[in-house]
């Protein structure tokens, strides 16, 4: 039996991603601080995982000596390890390329045989707003190790927050809503991190079944929760200065404002993979949040 070691595991991709493996046979370790979150479902619906995985190794990825050994006797180190909200006062150069080089490092060290990472579609047209997780691709290709790098449009989770815009009332639209997305099921991503161990492609761009814009998107979040329609577009300009302003004051969300100002400019449209649909997604979350 194939050891896999997850990494990110309490993160929306990473919960899919240990259950995809159990269900497919891997003998499943996890790296995460806070084991607890193991065991409960995730804000975004991602299921409680604790019965599926098969060690657990508390440890800190911006924290090598708590990693030691973390890698033996491991087949494969699966990564969606990255920052998306702000805790603490790690950057994304710390967590999102050096965390994950910690692991690599012991990864090569250990002789582990193939290392997934889950990076981004279009990222090289998104400029500095992945610029850590470029730098950790371009230092995974180098390592020698048998690599795959998927590359998703973007998650349902994501979209979650045009739904939270509709329970308020009105969402809020960068640009003219008109570029299109093809966004993916964590699960359904994680089924393809899954196939992709036997697959000669290295690198994998992955979408969902379902193409929108993101003007269609938002009138799916009011037509789920049995609203009118209210959307308003903010102008690229005004942005792009917000974006500037919030640099000069917090250099990690104005590089998240920045890496939405570009998303928005651009078409997110992958090859097709899963069966998953976003409208369901939306029924089951707002079933579970209050309106």
């Amino acid at each position: 039996m194939k050891k896999v070691l997850v990494v990110g595991g309490t993160g929306y991709a990473g919960k899919y991603a240990i259950q995809a493996f159990k269900n497919a046979g891997y003998w499943v370790r996890v790296l995460v601080r806070n084991p607890k979150k193991l065991e409960v479902t995730g804000p975004f619906l991602e299921p409680a995982v604790k019965d599926c995985v098969d060690e657990i190794f508390v440890g800190e990825v911006t924290k090598p000596e708590t990693l030691t050994n973390v890698c033996d006797g491991i087949d494969i180190v699966y990564s969606s390890l990255g920052i998306t909200r702000q805790r603490g006062k790690a950057s994304f150069w710390d967590v999102d390329f050096q965390g994950n080089k910690n692991v690599l490092d012991l990864a090569v060290q250990a002789h582990v045989k193939q290392f997934v990472f889950v990076y981004v579609f279009n990222a090289h047209l998104l400029g500095d707003s992945v610029a850590a997780r470029r730098a950790f691709v371009e230092t995974l290709k180098c390592s020698g190790l048998d690599y795959r790098i998927l590359c998703p449009t973007g998650y349902f989770s994501d979209l979650s927050e045009y739904l939270k815009m509709a329970q308020r009332g009105k969402i809020y639209v960068i640009g003219c809503g008109s570029y299109t997305i093809n966004p993916i099921h964590g699960a359904d991503l994680a089924q393809a991190s899954v196939d992709s161990l036997t697959h000669a492609e290295t690198e994998i761009p992955l979408g969902g079944p379902d193409l929108f814009t993101t003007n269609s998107i938002a009138e799916l979040a009011f037509e789920t929760l049995n609203k009118k329609s209210k959307v308003r577009h903010i102008p690229l300009w005004i942005m792009k200065i917000l974006a500037w302003f919030v640099r000069l004051c917090s250099k990690h969300y104005g590089t998240l404002v920045t890496f939405f100002v570009k998303g928005s400019q651009l078409n997110f449209d992958a090859p097709k993979t899963g069966t998953r649909h976003l409208k369901d997604f939306y029924r089951e979350f707002a079933a579970k949040k209050p309106n």
